[in-house]
């Protein structure tokens, strides 16, 4: 029963303390220590961009021989003979098709470095023909104009003829001296190769111990998570790195029977200069037609207009019909920002950052499209080789 007089209600107690407005100490401090971390992380960053690049690389290599290591395990192969066993394989066959076509690499090697320089003394002749034209667009600067006795002004002093070869060579060596740095010494080039060795065999032995020491740097609610990113990431990366192995290989070959085909100087280091630099897309193919258009136009301007379509042929092909084919499920980078990445990072790293662009793009853009564009805005996104391992 209900009583007779209820008690009235209480009144609500109101906090005596004024409410503070604002930032206090504890989270100027937390935000203070957030931002010197974070200047401390860029610092070492640059500091040890080459070991990093190194290090990238060799993770990329390990999670692409991880998938190798766990097909030999199924046949009770252990992980570490299976991972060492991979490593001796690929480098006896990268040494075995060296010394098969080394010398007629070397040789081809040598003519191209001979007749490039007649393109260039060619090239530099027709310049210097056209008084007026395109060697005054090129000079550095025009002859300074004399008064002659009759008070009209004369046409201007003759400028020093154009030397094409002096200042290619320059803006060669200075190109090479920024973009090829790390090349610096031999010993530095073996070292930088078995430290990418011994981080991939590591990582493809045992990754789940990688994969656990990272999880512990995430809170338990947000594991979940972090773990979907980090295996989604890692496939992606090694769907990346096989196929575009397949398409080194495949551009290689084709560009090889092209330019044999047409009766181009050096058609296999020509070919295998645009198999190696098919890993860097749009940049690499264009890098790799220039000593072929300039070898082709030793012969005739004919034949380099032949070769120019040629390599035109070939990356359309290549674009329309061999990614399509090996990429169903690439890393759908936007070509705009493909080209900037790689832009920003040759221009901030050098060569390596070049070479990386791409598949650190990747690592950067999985992360937003699962925790921003599906968790945050809600949008349906398919993120490349999510399920390749399923």
């Amino acid at each position: 029963m209900t009583p007779a007089n209820p008690a009235p209600p209480r009144p609500a107690r109101r906090d005596p303390r004024p409410r503070q407005v604002g930032w206090r100490t504890r989270d100027l401090l937390r935000a203070a220590t957030l931002v010197a971390a974070v200047y401390v992380a860029l610092q070492l960053l640059w500091v040890g961009r080459t070991v990093f690049f190194v290090g990238f690389f060799g993770v990329l290599l390990g999670i692409t021989l991880s998938a190798g290591v766990d097909r030999l395990q199924r046949w009770r192969v252990p992980r570490g003979v299976g991972a060492l066993l991979l490593v001796l394989t690929g480098l006896g066959m990268l040494v075995g098709l060296g010394l098969l076509i080394a010398p007629r690499i070397g040789e081809q090697a040598q003519e191209l470095r001979q007749q490039v320089p007649q393109v260039i003394d060619r090239v530099e002749r027709w310049a210097q023909q056209r008084a007026g034209g395109l060697a005054r667009v090129i000079e550095a600067e025009p002859g300074p104009v004399r008064e002659q006795p009759d008070g009209t002004g004369a046409a201007a002093e003759q400028a020093p003829p154009v030397d094409l070869r002096r200042g290619l060579t320059q803006q060669l060596a200075g190109a090479g001296q920024h973009f090829f740095a790390f090349f610096s010494s031999t010993l530095a080039v073996l070292g930088g190769i078995l430290l990418i060795l011994f981080v991939a065999i590591f990582v493809a032995v045992d990754p789940g111990l990688y994969h656990r020491g990272l999880m512990h740097l995430f809170p338990h609610r947000s594991r979940a998570k972090a773990g979907e990113v980090l295996s989604t990431t890692a496939t992606t990366l090694r769907r990346w790195l096989v196929m575009q192995a397949i398409a080194m290989v495949a551009i290689g070959t084709v560009t090889t029977v092209t330019l044999l085909l047409l009766d181009v100087r050096a058609a296999v280091a020509l070919g295998v200069i645009a198999g190696i630099l098919e890993f860097v897309p749009y940049v690499g193919p264009i890098l790799s037609a220039v000593p072929a258009i300039a070898m082709a136009l030793v012969d005739s301007p004919e034949k380099a207009l032949y070769v120019a379509i040629a390599y035109t042929v070939i990356q359309q092909l290549e674009g329309s019909v061999l990614q399509p084919l090996l990429m169903k499920e690439g890393l759908e980078l936007p070509p705009v920002v493909t080209l900037l990445g790689q832009a920003l990072f040759s221009l901030v790293f050098g060569f390596l950052g070049l070479l990386l662009a791409v598949p650190l793009l990747a690592t950067v853009m999985v992360p937003v499209r699962l925790l921003y564009v599906r968790d945050v805005v809600g949008d349906e996104m398919s993120v490349p080789g999510r399920d390749d391992d399923e």
